[in-house]
């Protein structure tokens, strides 16, 4: 199975590196160092990864996949865990096959997960849509963002 028969997303692409194990597709995933099981969300998160880097010039080093959490005594995951210059965690994001619909209930994951985490930042991608905010904490409220941030844009240089 190669990368055509995965649906196009409105982010860039990449030299994507796949292979076939045992009737199953895997993708190389230069964050983790290893081989990951081909799904529709790993296919997002797999674009998301390079477009944080390659695009918005974040460092590699300061972004974590998979990161696990506990929320109410039950073990989670954040997809992607952006940390500050002084690594402190900075930006939530969370990815979804493109087929998933972005609504509330999607948005709402994020923000439960950041109940533990406390970042400034927050989105939710399927690899069509985004939807990201900014959230300051001191006065309890949120800015809707129409993109990420780009990181020399940022306080965090």
């Amino acid at each position: 199975m190669g990368s055509s028969n995965y649906p196009l997303l409105n982010l860039p692409t990449f030299d994507v590196n796949l292979r076939s194990v045992k009737q199953r597709t895997e993708i190389f995933d230069s964050f983790r160092q290893r081989y990951i099981k081909l799904t529709p969300e790993e296919w997002v998160r797999q674009h998301t990864l390079h477009y944080l880097v390659e695009h918005l010039n974040y460092p590699k080093n300061r972004i974590a996949v998979e990161v696990s959490l506990n929320l109410n005594k039950l073990s989670k995951r954040a997809d992607i865990l952006v940390y500050s210059a002084k690594l402190v965690p900075w930006m939530i994001i969370e990815c979804k096959a493109s087929t998933v619909k972005l609504n509330q209930s999607v948005f709402d994951q994020a923000a439960r997960y950041n109940l533990v985490m406390n970042v400034p930042y927050l989105a939710v991608t399927n690899g069509i849509q985004l939807q990201a905010a900014e959230i300051i904490h001191s006065e309890e409220r949120i800015i809707r963002l129409e993109k990420l941030p780009d990181w020399n844009q940022t306080y965090l240089q």
